[in-house]
């Protein structure tokens, strides 16, 4: 879970920071998407206006047209983790920042969803990484969902990070992780054994404190 959150705060840092100056007024011509006013989305989200400035640029930067596919999102995350295969983890992140389902990350999905996790409670924290993990979107985690998101990361980190790494590492990091969250052993974890099984863990509580102050 802490490496989840944690390359978050990596990539996020690296896009926040791209630019040391920016001008006073975005610079919205030339493509296809714009979004919404700058004053809607300050009040919908925990950024001032001057870092959705900061924050739309690079996003534009990377993604002139002003909306970002699968495979964008995928070719810059992985520049992230050089020494290892970010495809995996990508998709799955990619899904949970698509809030509309429709195959493509407008800027106002982006940093509503960068809002939660660098600026929002605990409790929006725990959602949203909730959702993250729900793959098939059916309001539970199970633990093939939860082993496949944990693989994705192992995959992601690359032999480098974790050169003794074993087959079954993942499998019985999940296992014991499950076997706390899951609390009625019903097989699946809901939103509440999950929200709360994170709030009884200090370790996991530590974890969140990556997003505050990174901006």
């Amino acid at each position: 879970m802490g490496m989840v959150l944690g390359t978050f705060s990596m990539q996020t840092k690296q896009v926040i920071y791209r630019r040391d100056k920016v001008d006073d007024e975005l610079e919205m011509t030339m493509v296809c998407h714009r979004p919404e006013g700058l004053e809607q989305l300050e009040a919908q989200t925990n950024f001032s206006k001057q870092e959705l400035q900061v924050l739309y640029r690079g996003f534009k930067n990377e993604c002139p047209s002003g909306v970002v596919n699968e495979e964008t999102f995928k070719h810059i995350y992985a520049q992230f983790f050089p020494h290892g295969d970010a495809s995996t983890y990508a998709h799955y992140l990619f899904r949970a920042f698509d809030t509309t389902n429709n195959g493509s990350i407008k800027f106002e999905e982006f940093v509503m969803g960068l809002s939660t996790l660098l600026r929002g409670t605990v409790r929006d924290k725990l959602e949203w990484t909730f959702h993250l993990y729900d793959i098939n979107r059916d309001g539970f985690i199970s633990k093939e969902e939860m082993t496949d998101i944990v693989r994705a990361i192992y995959d992601m980190m690359g032999k480098y990070t974790y050169p003794a790494l074993k087959g079954d590492v993942p499998k019985q990091h999940v296992d014991a992780f499950f076997q706390k969250m899951d609390k009625n052993k019903d097989g699946v974890v809901t939103l509440e054994e999950f929200v709360l099984a994170c709030q009884e863990d200090e370790t996991m509580m530590r974890s969140m404190q990556l997003f505050e102050n990174v901006m």
